[in-house]
């Protein structure tokens, strides 16, 4: 029965590696980019913070919850910044959590293009409930209480950003770590992610504005997972858009700017693999408030990422 656990939860954590998403997924990237690049912190140059709720693949039993909260303060000028993430990932009988603090040194590259060096520290805790797996003897003795382990982290990230675009690479996590290894060669081994991510902002009116973006995640063993997404952002209120992961899924995004520092955003992915037949899809949901010093020169026109 112990043996049959283990596979059982090789199985369930084989969904993440065979998609690439050992690392929390979302589709609203790019407006926790400091989940997964450091080097952002600070860059919007003020102070905000923003909680982000995910289901995914609603129907199918263990399928994956997450929750991610944030919150970054600049430090001096230019966009230097500093900046706290927790991520809550549960899936099946597993839950994750995260906790990362993370600091970035800004420098100016010219007249409106600065570039962000970004470092990041904290630990992961995963853990497993014996009891939330379902068995054929249910008075099996190894299947009971809960197993832990913790693990530190660091990460690293560059980030480079003007008015009307950015680029950025970076990996969250640059240790590898091994889970349960004890009673196996490896039950889960949780491996380094590169991301890399760019995006433009074409201004077509003085009230209308579009921005195409590219999210790329690379991690060994995994297919590469291409996240490609356009917005457009009506009046400075209202936010519109589409998104497609490549070989996975396609979205709709829509977001509002309730006041100038509250903003809410919704998206919705359809599966277009065969687990789309198992499950109605994805929901995600955010909110954002965004703190203005009033002392200082207030953002008349907000940068778009």
């Amino acid at each position: 029965m112990k043996k049959f656990f283990y596979i059982i939860t090789i199985v369930l954590l084989g969904i993440f590696e065979a998609s690439a998403q050992q690392e929390s997924q979302y589709t609203q990237y790019m407006y926790n980019t400091m989940t997964f690049n450091p080097a952002y912190t600070g860059s919007r140059e003020i102070v905000s913070a923003m909680g982000l709720y995910r289901t995914q693949w609603v129907g199918l039993d263990g399928a994956p919850k997450t929750m991610n909260f944030s919150l970054q303060s600049p430090l001096g000028y230019h966009g230097n910044g500093i900046g706290l993430n927790v991520v809550n990932d549960k899936i099946g009988p597993t839950d994750n959590t995260g906790l990362m603090v993370s600091y970035a040194y800004t420098i100016l590259a010219g007249n409106d293009t600065k570039i962000s060096f970004g470092i990041s520290g904290g630990f992961d805790n995963f853990s497993v409930d014996y009891g939330k797996v379902l068995t054929k003897d249910g008075n099996d003795n190894y299947l009971t209480g809960k197993e832990s382990q913790f693990s530190p982290n660091v990460g690293a990230g560059i980030y480079v950003h003007s008015y009307d675009w950015y680029v950025g690479l970076s990996i969250p996590k640059l240790l590898k770590t091994n889970f349960y290894d004890d009673v196996a060669s490896s039950i889960y081994t949780n491996k380094s992610h590169i991301y890399a991510m760019a995006g433009y902002v074409f201004d077509i009116n003085p009230y209308l504005r579009f921005k195409p973006a590219v999210l790329t995640k690379l991690v060994v063993g995994a297919p590469i997972a291409v996240d490609l997404s356009a917005n457009f952002l009506i009046n400075d209120r209202f936010t519109i858009g589409a998104a497609y992961r490549i070989n996975a899924s396609v979205s709709g995004l829509a977001g509002f700017q309730i006041s100038d520092g509250i903003q809410v955003g919704y998206a919705y992915d359809y599966e277009t693999t065969h687990l789309g037949k198992y499950n109605s899809g994805s929901h995600e949901l955010f909110l954002r408030f965004d703190i203005f010093d009033k002392t200082a020169k207030r953002m008349i026109n907000p940068r778009f990422f």
